[in-house]
């Protein structure tokens, strides 16, 4: 399939200090499920930001599809945040509203069915959850999108184990096949069994980008045993 993003040669720095991202070409494909992989401070959320249009590069360029990262892209990415941008004092249902009037794909039907699979009433007001169930109503909206491309942060890391099944399978369930997840992840033994791809990055540079097949023929190892031999030695 084609790229349904572009990364080249882009650099991001702060503040005129060392290089947070560092002259990184990246080629995000469409129908892959891809993890951007890297220990803390790697440029993983910097990288995030800059293909959403929240960071722009100090140097090189960023095309989705024909356009630089900007309103017209934002139609074609569906972004969960690391953060929760739920206002605690309306409800859940005042949030699907919002989306519903902000983004054209947005499907009310797939959000409330979502809801109803994980027992969540619409009309609780958001700050009565618990942290988990917040990172649920967040996915929830932006899986409820029917978009080109999907950037989950961290999209597990504050639900209990129990939980982690059904949204994995929440991911999987509702995205187009010729659609990608960007998926940024700590918990790489959780979700490297739908990961098509991997993208290792480490201090703005990026070390590899290949295949989880790939990976477990040529090293003989999974994907977290693998990361952890390159990141921890």
């Amino acid at each position: 399939m084609e790229n349904i993003v572009e990364l080249r040669g882009v650099t991001k720095s702060y503040n005129g200090r060392s290089n947070a991202v560092d002259h990184i070409d990246l080629d995000i494909p469409g129908g892959r499920i891809i993890g951007l992989l890297g220990p803390n401070g790697s440029g993983k959320t910097t990288i995030i930001k800059m293909i959403t249009g929240l960071l722009t590069p100090t140097s090189g360029s960023i095309m989705i599809g024909n356009c630089k990262p900007g309103p017209a892209t934002k139609a074609h990415i569906a972004y969960l945040s690391e953060h929760s941008a739920l206002n605690p004092n309306r409800r859940i249902k005042d949030a699907l509203y919002l989306f519903q009037d902000f983004y054209a794909d947005f499907s009310m039907d797939r959000a409330l069915t979502m809801l109803e699979n994980l027992s969540i009433d619409p009309n609780a007001t958001v700050k009565t959850l618990s942290k988990g169930t917040k990172e649920k109503v967040n996915l929830i909206l932006v899986m409820s999108r029917i978009a080109d491309l999907y950037i989950l942060d961290e999209p597990i890391a504050g639900v209990d184990p129990a939980a982690r099944d059904y949204i994995l399978k929440t991911i999987l369930t509702n995205y187009q096949e010729r659609s990608s997840i960007l998926l940024s992840t700590h918990l790489i033994s959780d979700v490297e069994n739908i990961l098509d791809d991997v993208i290792f990055i480490k201090e703005g540079k990026i070390l590899t980008q290949t295949t989880v097949e790939n990976i477990r023929e040529s090293q003989g190892k999974s994907v977290d045993q693998y990361f952890r031999e390159v990141f921890v030695c």
